[in-house]
């Protein structure tokens, strides 16, 4: 079977194609053909050697994707054909990942899709687990309550667009992101979204004007850098920032009497720090929520199997509006 590998950490012309044996069916085990896998910053860390606790090389990256299933290893409830995302922990770090045609499976790691989903709907959705980020983030880090005010930047990237469409589904009165650029933000604002356009205003600015100079009650931060010190201060009093990435830089500078005088709160966020039932919960409420169509994921560009390098590099360096997804070839 075709995949991608990579053997020495470094640029992405270590993402190599290669032939690797199929997996062999197993009992117990699932054995998914793959169609779609995500592209993700965490396959960019993973690449360049700065995830130390990754597995040694090589491996397979890739730690999401949607597939169906070819053999079901006599597991009951889990049908020949049935459509799933593969959505465990550790893939693309610890074990090998979705960027490969067949991908052997647990039962734990898969989630059956609902009937009538379009699966390029359904990659955009989670690719990035901007969706399921928000989600957790809001609702069991941040005590998020209807009518609070969310603010979540980058409304091109997964976190900032999922955020804000889970804030609204959940009954925020204000759901805020940011755009790097106006071509970003007017496209953004044509699909309805609330967006500060950082070229023309800065974040203070922009939030003070949109929230009548009282600020926000919550702040998901996947961009961290100098961002998170402006989020600190546009917080609401009492307010909550949930640290959940470094798009941005891993340096931060706060000015501390933003805790302080706000009586602010910062939380880190990792999934460890949830359970399997409530991911499993989570992930249930949100593919219902994606059903009803409450969520409108966007990919913003496919890539063959073979161009992971080119699809890494334009994820990182050109910072699409949407995600970035592999079609993993035929058998």
């Amino acid at each position: 079977m075709k995949a991608i590998q990579i053997s020495d950490f470094g640029g992405y012309d270590t993402l190599r194609l290669v032939d690797l044996p199929a997996p062999a069916p197993a009992a117990g085990k699932i054995l998914v053909r793959m169609r779609l896998a995500g592209v993700n910053p965490l396959d960019d860390t993973v690449r360049s050697g700065a995830l130390p606790s990754a597995r040694q090389l090589p491996l397979v990256p890739g730690t999401g994707g949607v597939g169906e299933i070819v053999d079901n290893g006599g597991v009951e409830g889990l049908e020949v054909g049935t459509n799933v995302v593969v959505a465990g922990r550790g893939y693309g770090m610890f074990r090998d990942g979705t960027w490969q045609e067949y991908l052997l499976a647990e039962v734990q790691d898969l989630i059956p899709l609902p009937g009538g989903l379009d699966l390029q709907d359904v990659a955009a959705f989670t690719t990035g687990v901007g969706y399921l980020t928000g989600y957790l983030a809001l609702t069991e880090l941040a005590s998020f309550k209807p009518g609070q005010t969310v603010l979540a930047p980058g409304i091109g990237g997964a976190v900032g667009l999922g955020t804000v469409e889970v804030a609204n589904r959940l009954g925020a009165s204000l759901a805020i992101s940011t755009a790097s650029r106006t071509d970003k933000a007017e496209r953004a604002r044509a699909e309805g979204h609330e967006v500060i356009d950082l070229s023309q205003e800065s974040l203070r600015d922009g939030v003070a004007r949109l929230t009548g100079g009282r600020g926000v009650d919550v702040v998901v931060d996947g961009v961290g850098g100098w961002f998170t010190g402006e989020a600190l201060a546009s917080l609401a009093s009492e307010g909550t920032l949930v640290s959940v990435g470094y798009s941005g830089g891993k340096q931060a500078s706060i000015n501390v009497t933003d805790v302080i005088w706000r009586s602010a709160r910062i939380q880190g966020f990792m999934f460890t720090l949830f359970s399997a039932q409530t991911l499993t919960e989570a992930n249930a409420t949100l593919f219902q929520y994606l059903a009803e169509g409450a969520f409108h994921p966007t990919i913003a560009r496919s890539f063959p199997l073979q161009d992971a390098g080119e699809a890494t590099r334009h994820l990182i360096e050109d910072r699409p509006y949407g995600r970035v997804v592999l079609e993993v070839p035929g058998a």
